[in-house]
């Protein structure tokens, strides 16, 4: 990979961070009532819903779910397949370096805290974010991604996506591939690369092609944004992409209505309503675009994309990488930022993985890998 000068360098680092950053932001103001209908949250907090972050079930705000634990162990498998790659020119390898990351979030959903003694047998699965014990909390965990990574199963890295359902929960498009995805966006790859990527890693977990193919285009939209295209000019160009894949028209069909809808102005709840509910993943994709679109700011954005009866965690995790990686961290809510659990963490593994995929020239000769924090399994 080319080299970046610093300019060019630190505005990805920012747009980096902003992704993860605001994902997890949309995702803790979601969190609280993604299980209430659009007549119950404006009945608990007014006609507007929330405005901004509130207690859940715990009486905690600002608390993150299963969307951000998922899309954070999504980054740290890209770092460890890179550093791999780098090491042992084992490229082919990736698909199987992100099932392992997705088994160490199982882990965090299975035990109360991060393990204290490490055998052989663990090396593989250990590392610097496993360590965390914020991150060890089951907060309503989809079903097909328990699941899923249960069957053992890894897509072939040249597979052709042949829009047939895939062998692990083939009738499932649960919004759990797309909302986990936005970090192969951010590799610096082609947009079609990340597409593909994306897409045959969601197949871990989900084989409908939908579940997969909705994964693709969310990476896609960051790829381009991350490249500085405007949020319509991005899914714009994805819909290009998705077009040449089988069994692509419920995902299209669901962006091209997320755009059209954003086109004509005066955005309401009711409007994402018409989206779907987001439980399932074309429809999540599509309320996060259409929220992203529509809004006139990016604070009324996130609110938009989660005051509805659905998946508003979800919806909202999505609706922020994409805020995110668009306008850079340092335009996210400052109040915000500073509630939202696990920010240190989150930013460091942003800066992190700016590093390794986007170094600058100052960067490149002075950073050693950090092998003990992204152990190469």
């Amino acid at each position: 990979m080319i080299q970046q000068s610093w300019d060019e360098s630190a505005a990805r680092r920012a747009r980096i961070r902003g992704c993860l950053l605001g994902g997890a932001i949309g995702d803790a103001i979601g969190n609280p009532i993604e299980f209430r209908s659009l007549s119950g949250i404006r009945e608990a907090y007014g006609q507007p819903g929330v405005t901004g972050f509130v207690p859940d079930d715990s009486g905690v705000a600002g608390r993150i779910t299963d969307d951000t634990q998922m899309t954070l162990f999504t980054a740290e498998g890209l770092i460890r397949a890179h550093a791999l790659a780098s090491a042992e020119g084992a490229g082919g390898a990736v698909i199987t370096v992100i099932r392992r990351a997705y088994l160490r979030w199982l882990d965090t959903q299975n035990y109360p805290e991060p393990p204290h003694q490490r055998t052989p047998e663990d090396i593989g699965r250990s590392g610097w974010l496993r360590t965390h014990p914020w991150l060890y909390a089951r907060r309503a965990p989809g079903n097909a991604c328990l699941s899923g990574l249960l069957e053992g199963h890894i897509p072939a890295v040249d597979a052709p996506l042949y829009g047939g359902p895939g062998p692990v929960n083939g009738g499932s498009k649960g919004c759990g591939t797309v909302m986990r995805s936005a970090p192969f966006g951010l590799t610096g790859l082609p947009a079609r690369d990340c597409f593909e990527l994306s897409a045959r890693c969601a197949q871990i977990t989900h084989g409908h092609p939908t579940g997969y193919l909705a994964a693709g285009a969310l990476a896609a939209i960051v790829a381009y944004l991350l490249e500085g295209d405007s949020l319509e000019g991005a899914t714009l160009r994805t819909l290009e992409i998705l077009r040449g894949y089988p069994r692509h028209e419920e995902t299209v069909t669901a962006l091209r209505r997320a755009v059209d809808l954003a086109a004509g102005g005066n955005p309401t709840a009711e409007k994402v309503e018409s989206l779907g509910g987001g439980w399932i993943a074309e429809e999540a994709l599509a309320i996060g675009v259409y929220a992203a679109l529509a809004a006139p700011s990016l604070p009324a954005a996130l609110l938009l994309s989660v005051n509805h009866s659905g998946d508003s965690d979800s919806t909202g995790a999505i609706c922020g990488n994409l805020l995110g990686v668009h306008h850079g961290d340092l335009r996210l809510p400052p109040s915000w930022l500073a509630q939202v659990e696990g920010r240190g963490t989150i930013a460091e593994l942003a800066d992190d993985f700016a590093s390794v995929f986007h170094p600058s020239a100052e960067q490149h000769d002075a950073t050693v890998f950090p092998q003990d924090r992204y152990p190469l399994s």
